[in-house]
């Protein structure tokens, strides 16, 4: 099933590399490079999924999840992670995060995890 995505990431390689993964299996409607415009594009868009990367500059990535979930109880976050963000990432459940990745990540399991958080 394809769904919408929102990709959200300030590094324009992490990016392009989760827009190319995703090419051909879902549909990406939007990219951001930080919390704000994630929050303004989730809005517009209204996709069914967002990848969100925790660490960005102006807003990041546990904000902007908090802003969407208490805007739109039922989005679907995926948090993307390094090694080492556990406590962040306990905090990015807490504000709603559905699931994670973790970086680097491999095609297959980037598919997993969309699969895991919204359902077919």
């Amino acid at each position: 099933m394809t769904r919408s995505v929102l990709i959200v990431d300030d590094s324009e390689f992490m990016r392009s590399l989760l827009r190319e993964i995703l090419t051909g299996e879902h549909e990406v409607v939007a990219e951001a490079e930080n919390g704000v415009e994630a929050v303004e594009l989730y809005a517009k868009h209204d996709p069914d999924l967002v990848m969100m990367d925790i660490v960005m500059p102006i807003r990041d990535g546990i904000e902007a999840t908090r802003a969407i979930t208490e805007d739109d109880p039922d989005a679907r976050v995926i948090m993307c992670t390094s090694v080492g963000q556990e406590e962040k990432m306990k905090m990015a459940v807490k504000a709603g995060a559905s699931g994670y990745i973790t970086k680097p990540f491999q095609k297959p399991s980037v598919l997993e995890a969309i699969d895991d958080v919204v359902p077919a």
